[in-house]
């Protein structure tokens, strides 16, 4: 993993002083969030009075390495148990939407014009964890910078609008039940803080177990991605079959994603001290605030507008068909 050097420091410095600037905002904006704020404030900056090449080298250090720290650190704040206190109706819940997620956003994806790569990344960002997942899935598929970039905007702009518009929808549904109102926030938005914020809305029971059914669909990012790097590398060698056979080994898999299962897999089978999982949950909300600050540095904003009626209209249908599938497959399941 290559380091920090003196070239990518303002880069670096840059992004990370817009971390801060977002996460103070938060305070005063809290149902917008730290992360749309970082990205916000990043595209602002990064085309205009920061649109330099002197900070290139630190915010795509900032962008790319940071990321996968903060998945790696992941592992300390899950554990393997947290699958069986959801029971068996949870669990095939959660997996019956993560793939019915993921082929829908990935064939849509592919009608509307995407390449694979950012088809991929934005099914495995709504299906898993949002920014952190599209962290984990580019550098396995060998995705461009920039269409990582957009794919993280365009989860991060889907998740703020979902954060208000599921508790409304599930309390007109499912009235006050608590289980059904923490399935469908835990089960269908994209980021940790996103989950605690919209089931804030309702009240602390949901907050608890939509964060159980969130947790629960981290621990399948490991699948994921494996799965997305299998499939692009069997689409490549299709295409030039003499020049990418390859044969799995251990090191065929990101170094972030076995730091994540060995932490995952120590967190689960010891006692770990109390400052273990506060201390890996703070550094990675900072590593992937500053990460997101960079991507929105980095965002050509020109460049997205130009693909702007194609992604609007895939967010549109994203969404709206995460919230009819939880809602039916709440129902399926009874869940509540």
């Amino acid at each position: 993993m290559k380091l920090l050097n003196g070239e990518m420091l303002p880069g670096f410095f840059l992004s990370f002083l817009v971390a801060v600037m977002a996460k103070g905002l938060a305070v005063f904006f809290p149902s917008i969030g730290a992360a749309s704020l970082a990205i916000c404030i990043g595209i602002i900056l990064g085309n205009t009075v920061c649109r330099s090449e002197y900070f290139e080298k630190g915010t795509k250090f900032s962008e790319s390495k940071l990321l996968e720290i903060s998945v790696a650190l992941l592992g300390l704040t899950v554990t393997f148990q947290t699958i069986g206190n959801l029971g068996l109706s949870g669990l095939f819940y959660i997996i019956f939407m993560m793939i019915s997620v993921i082929f829908f956003t990935y064939f849509l994806g592919l009608r509307l014009g995407f390449q694979d790569e950012i088809s991929l990344m934005i099914a495995g960002g709504n299906a898993v964890c949002g920014s952190s997942a599209i962290g984990a899935i580019a550098p396995a598929i060998k995705a461009d910078s920039r269409d990582k970039g957009q794919a993280i905007v365009l989860i991060n702009l889907l998740g703020t609008i979902l954060m208000f518009v599921l508790p409304l929808v599930g309390v007109q549904i499912f009235g006050f039940s608590d289980l059904a109102n923490s399935a469908l926030t835990g089960g269908v938005l994209q980021s940790v803080g996103q989950v605690v914020a919209s089931a804030s809305l309702i009240n602390a029971t949901v907050i608890q177990y939509a964060t159980l059914f969130k947790i629960t669909r981290i621990l399948f990012l490991v699948v994921v991605v494996f799965s997305f790097e299998r499939l692009i590398t069997k689409r490549k060698q299709a295409v030039i079959p003499e020049n990418t056979s390859k044969q799995f080994t251990f090191a065929s898999i990101p170094w972030y994603i076995l730091a994540f299962l060995i932490l995952c897999f120590l967190n689960s089978s010891l006692s770990m001290p109390v400052f273990f999982s506060t201390g890996s949950k703070l550094f990675s909300s900072w590593f992937e605030l500053t990460a997101l600050a960079a991507i929105g540095l980095r965002l050509d904003f020109k460049k997205f507008l130009q693909e702007g009626p194609r992604f609007l209209i895939y967010m549109g249908l994203i969404g709206l068909f995460q919230l009819v599938m939880a809602l039916l497959l709440i129902f399926v399941f009874r869940i509540g």
